[in-house]
């Protein structure tokens, strides 16, 4: 898991970014299976590399918009590019407020942008610099890296965290109380605590939420020098937090060895063998796989 260096509070040094990025990046982004629409969305710009997962709205919840998580993210995933064209050298928490408020103005006045249910998405960022990647991580997309011969883990788990809490309240409720019900008031009292103190963090139409991301800096250079990255949904992190199929480490010589697709395949296997060891309320999910990797400059 992240040591305390992983989660440095939100900075607001401007550093220089590289005019010329040697970073390979690969990457999949693949719906559920049965699924037209991928809610996830994978992007680059130049140095700046970019995952985002659309919270899936549950079925018959009600968002007060018009549209829906993936429009959500693809809207997002254009104006953190637009954000980061028109300062490239500012950092990412900057970058994504300004996105966040240009998707507020995307949404037009046909949706109600105080509605608990809006929707919302995590972000995963990476930005190649010329001695130096930056990071930010906000909700459930976590970056695991090899810096040092050492294996991170980059995990915002507020949002694990409250959701913990709420399954306890719902257990607590009396018998008698159906499923169905157990499941909706833990979807409100979840929609509750989005954007709050004592909840959890995710992009949605607060640019606030950006401020409270995980970022850092790693360096490019030296003996602890970051050799490779993987951005992930939790599509394809529930290999390790829920499958067990591998530990970080291992996820990471999966992908590199044998590319983002493999993850995923092992992902759909386990969905297939293992439904009843699934923590969400999804059956399967949409899965994202980036992997970069950074030649040595030294």
């Amino acid at each position: 898991m992240a040591g305390p260096e992983a989660r440095h509070p939100a900075g607001h040094t401007v550093r220089p970014v590289g005019d010329l990025s040697t970073m390979r990046v690969s990457s999949v982004s693949v719906p559920a299976p049965g699924r037209l629409e991928n809610e996830d969305i994978v992007f680059r710009f130049g140095p700046l590399v970019g995952l985002l997962d659309g919270a899936t709205v549950p079925e018959g919840f009600d968002t007060g918009c018009v549209h829906g998580p993936a429009w959500f993210v693809r809207h997002l995933a254009a104006r953190i590019g637009l954000a980061v064209a028109a300062r490239p050298a500012a950092t990412l928490v900057s970058s994504l407020a300004a996105a966040l408020l240009g998707v507020r103005a995307d949404h037009g006045d046909a949706c109600d942008l105080d509605h608990p249910g809006t929707p919302s998405s995590t972000v995963c960022l990476l930005r190649e610099g010329v001695d130096e990647v930056d990071y930010l991580v906000l909700c459930d997309s976590p970056l695991v890296f090899e810096a040092g011969g050492r294996t991170t883990v980059i995990l915002d788990d507020r949002l694990d965290s409250a959701v913990a809490d709420l399954r306890r309240i719902a257990a607590a409720l009396p018998e008698g109380v159906t499923p169905e019900t157990r499941f909706r008031r833990a979807v409100a009292a979840q929609r509750e605590r989005m954007n709050r103190t004592h909840g959890y963090w995710v992009a949605a139409t607060d640019p606030d939420a950006a401020y409270h991301a995980l970022t850092g800096t790693l360096p490019l250079r030296g003996p602890d020098a970051v050799r490779r990255a993987l951005l992930l949904s939790d599509g394809a992190s529930c290999a390790v937090e829920q499958f067990e199929l591998l530990d970080w480490a291992g996820l990471l010589d999966l992908v590199t060895a044998e590319g983002p697709g493999a993850l995923v395949e092992r992902v759909r296997a386990a969905e297939r063998e293992h439904t009843e060891r699934l923590r969400r309320h999804k059956r399967v999910d949409d899965a994202s796989v980036v992997l970069c990797e950074f030649p040595s400059r030294d």
